[in-house]
């Protein structure tokens, strides 16, 4: 088997016709036809069914079955080239939410300056959602995910290194900051909300305090921007919901913890995928990063 014929017989279920191949790879429609032969007879089945009255191609059941795995094999093969080729550099491909990069990943710089790994960092800025897909497809080494439950994925090869509650956000001289020993998400919920953007790991936090407490807050803006966020809500413009990771003493911020029970934490984990051989420099990356450090 040809690696190359897997390419065409993937396009060929996509277009469901041979010429349109032939010119997707610039080569003769002859050679996608046999390919798909050698295909078929390699397999003892058969993947199309060929209408030629009707100049019709149809995917039996077999080759849908088989294009699945075709997909699977073809997104590993380009997963393999992308870390093959940056195996070769001693650059580090580094995902890093903005909350863990401002107010968490800072704390580890002076080993990292030791270790001579600080420049050898490209950073990739996202939210964790994004950045646990672009770990996926292998474009990125490793990465610090916020996530609230522990990753579980076979795919994923993650530890987790630190935890935070997430607590309602208020204005010190807030109505609400005379609670002093938390309140309850119904209680906060009669205040208009400021939230993060869905990219956030927050965002899931709020809908799951908000179902489980049943109510609808109202939410008067959206940002990605946590400095944005912490200003509003210190102007009164709202109230928020955010781990108080990314607060400090100078925000003129009050940090409530909820009442209602089980209280929601960010859980910081350093993932990369599960089959990624790490280079030496990603390697000890990695190790400074999951040894534990004194807050």
């Amino acid at each position: 088997m040809n690696i190359k014929e897997l390419y065409y017989y993937h396009d060929l279920v996509r277009t469901k016709n041979f010429s349109q191949v032939a010119a997707d790879f610039n080569i003769s429609q002859p050679t996608v036809t046999m390919a798909i032969k050698r295909l078929e007879e390699s397999f003892g089945t058969t993947f199309f069914m060929r209408d030629r009255s009707h100049h019709q191609l149809t995917v039996t059941s077999t080759g849908l079955q088989f294009d699945q795995h075709v997909q699977r094999i073809i997104e590993e093969l380009e997963i393999a080239q992308k870390e093959l080729a940056r195996a070769k550099q001693e650059r580090i491909s580094f995902g890093l939410p903005p909350i863990i990069g401002s107010w968490y990943f800072p704390r580890f710089t002076p080993a990292l300056l030791q270790a001579g790994l600080l420049n050898q960092l490209e950073v990739v800025d996202h939210g964790s959602a994004s950045l646990l897909q672009l770990l996926a497809k292998g474009e990125l080494d490793l990465a610090l995910l916020g996530s609230l439950q522990p990753f579980q994925q076979p795919s994923l090869r993650a530890r987790v290194i630190d935890k935070a509650p997430i607590r309602i956000i208020v204005a010190k001289d807030h109505p609400l900051a005379a609670f002093k020993d938390g309140v309850s998400f119904a209680q906060a919920a009669q205040y208009p909300f400021i939230t993060l953007d869905d990219e956030y790991v927050h965002a899931q936090a709020f809908r799951q305090a908000a179902r489980l407490a049943r109510v609808r807050p109202k939410i008067v803006f959206k940002t990605s921007d946590v400095q944005i966020l912490k200003a509003l809500v210190a102007n009164h413009s709202g109230i928020s919901f955010l781990t108080d990771l990314a607060l400090d003493g100078n925000d003129g911020l009050a940090a409530l913890p909820l009442t209602d029970g089980s209280q929601p934490e960010f859980i910081i984990s350093l993932a990369a995928r599960a089959n990624r051989l790490l280079t030496p420099n990603a390697q000890r990356l990695w190790s400074i990063l999951e040894t534990p450090l004194y807050k």
